[in-house]
């Protein structure tokens, strides 16, 4: 019986945290800007200023969390769409394409990678770690160049971030062809042959695995 009460509690408090981050994430959404006051934030979570230090140190603390959260729902986002492709090449292509339609489909997750997304790009969290990996793979396996993988990942992440900004900044332009194209151009800075590149960043993405 005694167990009930602590469920209760510790759901509830997962639910603070979640309201916290949530808040984070729109207010970094709507303005980038960190600055918001504790209270604002706790308005905007419909909480309690106390609670926010039952979970958070300071705002830098709680905006931190929220870029981690926004980066790893894109991560998880890309890993579920892809979870059917091998090939390195294809994998990266993929990161670049799926970007551009989630830049259409979550529109605050890319505002949050718009304004912060530069400073997480050799983050241990999000989607820095599986671009490594898969860069890791290609350069392993000979499928890239044997070049560092930490400037492989400092390029490929800078073009994906230069998508996004293109992505909101010029809604005009065709996504899909955008992401392609840019795929490519990272393709063979990676040192695909130039008609190997293009057909992998052209190709229909791989159904993802149910």
């Amino acid at each position: 019986m005694s167990a009930r009460p602590n469920n209760r509690f510790e759901w509830r408090r997962a639910k603070t945290h979640r309201a916290l981050i949530r808040a984070a994430r729109e207010i970094l959404a709507e303005t980038g800007d960190s600055n918001a006051s504790i209270q604002t934030i706790a308005d905007r979570a419909d909480v309690g200023v106390g609670s926010f230090y039952n979970h958070f140190e300071s705002k830098e603390e709680l905006f931190d969390a929220a870029v981690a959260d926004a980066l790893e729902e894109f991560g998880q986002v890309i890993d579920e769409q892809l979870a059917g492709a091998d090939d390195p090449a294809e994998l990266v292509a993929g990161g670049f394409r799926l970007a551009a339609r989630i830049a259409d489909s979550h529109p605050e997750l890319m505002s949050v990678l718009r304004h912060r997304g530069v400073s997480q790009i050799h983050s241990d969290r999000g989607i820095a770690p599986r671009a490594l990996r898969d860069l890791q793979r290609g350069i392993e396996a000979g499928r890239f160049a044997p070049i560092d993988p930490v400037y492989a990942l400092s390029g490929t992440s800078g073009a994906i971030l230069s998508l996004v900004e293109l992505r909101i900044s010029r809604p005009d332009l065709d996504g899909e062809e955008a992401a392609s194209n840019l795929a490519e151009m990272t393709l063979r800075m990676l040192g695909v042959p130039f008609e190997e590149a293009h057909e992998v960043a052209w190709r229909p993405l791989p159904a993802p695995k149910n």
